[in-house]
């Protein structure tokens, strides 16, 4: 499967990566729903309660307790796979990274072409008048942030009932249909409506690099069970 990889990607100039929380695993950054992820350890809420825009609004504390806990990994590090995929768009054959993950990893590597579908931790803003803060501001804060105006700073990140931004909805659907080659990877593509994107895919080859089996497996040309960081490491040279 490997050899077949590596021909597939030798083969195309224009590759689009679409990713999930599996990307960042290595790097040390939980996912939410593998047997050791966020919705199976113990907490007052439920992550994806916790995680919504009503518990925002209306428990903000206790919001930014869980999110400082887990959602801001300041000592993550791109891994392998984020480095092979920075290298690829360096070869000009990898057009654009599409990703659910927040942490900003891809474009710690090198990536510059990234639709963030969910949003970034490395983006916040004050809610009341819209000034610009950096991760620290989070990070470094106590109880709930607040701007210098007063206003409550909001982290830039898609939460459950929220709706995605359409520039980036734009970006990623124009990227995906207009490949050549989709790689998926790190995904359970069970989140919707990002999995959704896959349907605007017109291409030649689907590949598809994921530990546990998806509804798009009997779709894809490739697919591979290996640690994504592996398997992209030794497939893009």
């Amino acid at each position: 499967m490997y050899e077949e990889l590596k021909e597939v990607i030798e083969s195309s100039d224009n590759i689009v990566f679409f990713g999930g929380a599996g990307v960042s695993t290595e790097s040390g950054i939980p996912d939410f729903r593998s047997v050791d992820g966020l919705y199976h350890q113990k907490y007052k809420y439920p992550p994806e309660t916790i995680l919504s825009h009503s518990f925002f609004i209306s428990r903000t504390e206790d919001f930014y307790d869980f999110y400082r806990d887990k959602l801001i990994c300041k000592d993550a590090k791109p891994n392998r796979a984020h480095i092979a995929l920075a290298r690829l768009e360096q070869q000009g054959k990898l057009k654009a990274v599409v990703t659910q993950n927040i942490d900003g990893l891809h474009q710690a590597a090198g990536s510059k072409t990234v639709y963030e579908l969910h949003g970034s931790i490395m983006r916040n803003y004050c809610m009341k008048c819209r000034k610009f803060y950096g991760l620290e501001a989070i990070e470094n804060s106590k109880g709930i942030p607040k701007c210098s105006c007063g206003g409550v700073i909001k982290p830039d990140v898609v939460l459950y009932e929220e709706g995605l931004d359409d520039q980036t909805v734009r970006g990623a659907v124009k990227a995906i249909s207009g490949a050549d080659v989709l790689i998926i990877g790190g995904t359970s593509l069970n989140v919707y409506p990002a999995a959704g994107f896959l349907s605007y895919f017109n291409g030649r080859k689907i590949v598809l690099l994921n530990k546990s089996a998806t509804i798009y497996d009997t779709k894809a040309d490739i697919v591979i069970r290996d640690p994504i960081a592996q398997v992209l490491a030794e497939c893009i040279l």
